[in-house]
């Protein structure tokens, strides 16, 4: 565990948005004691028994929340438990220095390594977000999540957290917990990288679903769906998730019920538009499943299309990117992304702090407020004037300690 640091540091950019206005303030300064927000002031007074942290020309915002990633690499599910965690180490120092210090890393699917690697950060071992985590992702058999179907067929091997009908998912949700989840990630439609199925496949019945999610209940686990359509997204809102997962295909409808339950969607945007984008790049596709590219090419209409739609709505959207489908450095896209597909700077900038921190359940995270928590991110620049300033970071603080902004390694 990271010591809390002893002396109190004040933190004065040029402007500082809280995480709750409608814009930022220019002149505020931050001060932090003990790991938290314990003031915020105008000009900070003098005093040998403080630290300044100057950062002109500069927009201080709340360290930015990351509800969808994949800290593991699921091309080497078959690579040993030792070699896939070492992997995933600079991937952890690149979201961080990008501004991210809270992740939700929404599992693999095979092993429960994600686990330990939160228990890393919290204890200070390695550096990176602090986690909240889904040890895997629970799939039907055929399903998005059973990465080698091929295997199974020819050997009986399978690679996945595989689980069919309501007492198989009880079994597979009950075992989630023993590992040490925070939340409970399932598959409810088929996948663009699925080597067995397509999008707008739904992958659990009704029944299933309730099972699954009542099971989660029952042991106080939320439930994150993976789900592109409208008929997977009902089943899972009826079910009971707490988040939505890409919803790239879903129409109105399926936003209207979203909104009615209350349930948050974080939307992956980037992710469809890096590979929308990419179609024709022959190196890309040459480290993807064979199915891929595909299915791109087959939904890029329904796809550019729905990725319009979240903006005309009223859902709770948390921002989320699916980094580890595109290199980690490049998470921070999503924020004009969003924008370029309809949603205001300040719509997007709330997804990734207050509605992010709403989602996980951590009231302390997402604002900048005396007892808060003391995540803080400075942007050279302001994102409310031009959101491509979330890719220029100057400063990242966590929990009062400062680490080394930009992106490090090539991860």
């Amino acid at each position: 565990m990271r010591e809390t640091p002893h002396r109190d540091v004040w933190v004065r950019p040029d402007r500082l948005w809280d995480g709750v206005a409608d814009r930022p303030v220019d002149g505020l300064c931050v001060r932090v004691r003990d790991g938290r927000v314990a003031e915020l002031t105008g000009t900070p007074p003098e005093s040998s028994d403080t630290d300044t942290v100057e950062l002109p020309g500069c927009t201080l915002l709340p360290g930015f929340i990351d509800c969808h990633v994949h800290t593991l690499d699921e091309r080497l599910d078959t690579e040993s438990a030792a070699y896939q965690t070492l992997q995933a180490l600079p991937a952890l120092r690149t979201l961080l220095a990008g501004g991210f210090t809270t992740v939700r890393d929404l599992g693999g699917a095979h092993q429960a390594l994600n686990t330990a690697l939160r228990r890393a950060v919290r204890e200070g071992i390695v550096t990176g977000p602090r986690m909240q985590v889904a040890p895997n992702i629970l799939s039907p058999r055929g399903g998005h999540a059973d990465k080698s179907p091929e295997l199974a067929e020819r050997y009986g091997i399978e690679v996945g957290t595989l689980a069919d009908g309501p007492d198989e998912l009880r079994r597979a949700v009950r075992q989630q917990a023993r590992a040490g989840a925070d939340w409970i990630k399932f598959v409810a439609s088929g996948g663009f990288s699925s080597p067995a199925d397509s999008p707008d496949d739904t992958a659990y019945s009704q029944a299933e679903m309730d099972a699954l999610a009542s099971t989660a209940r029952d042991v106080h686990l939320p439930c994150a769906a993976h789900a592109f359509d409208d008929e997977s997204i009902t089943r899972a809102i009826r079910a009971g998730v707490r988040s939505i997962e890409h919803a790239c295909l879903a129409t109105p409808s399926a936003y209207a019920l979203m909104a009615e339950y209350g349930t948050y969607l974080v939307p992956t945007q980037y992710a469809q538009t890096y590979f929308l984008e990419r179609l024709d790049d022959e190196a890309l596709w040459q480290d993807q499943p064979p199915k891929m590219r595909h299915a791109y090419r087959r939904y890029a209409q329904d796809l550019r299309e729905g990725l319009r739609r979240p903006a005309r709505t009223d859902v709770k959207i948390a921002f989320g990117t699916d980094a580890g489908m595109f290199p980690y450095a490049e998470n921070w896209r999503e924020f004009p992304t969003l924008v370029s597909n309809g949603l205001s700077p300040l719509r997007a900038l709330r997804a990734a702090t207050g509605v992010a921190a709403e989602l996980l359940g951590r009231p302390d995270l997402g604002r900048i407020a005396p007892g808060a928590t003391a995540d803080l991110v400075a942007l050279r620049g302001d994102p409310f004037q031009d959101i491509n300033a979330t890719g220029r970071v100057g400063h990242v603080m966590q929990g009062g300690h400062s680490f080394p902004a930009g992106s490090p390694g090539r991860a």
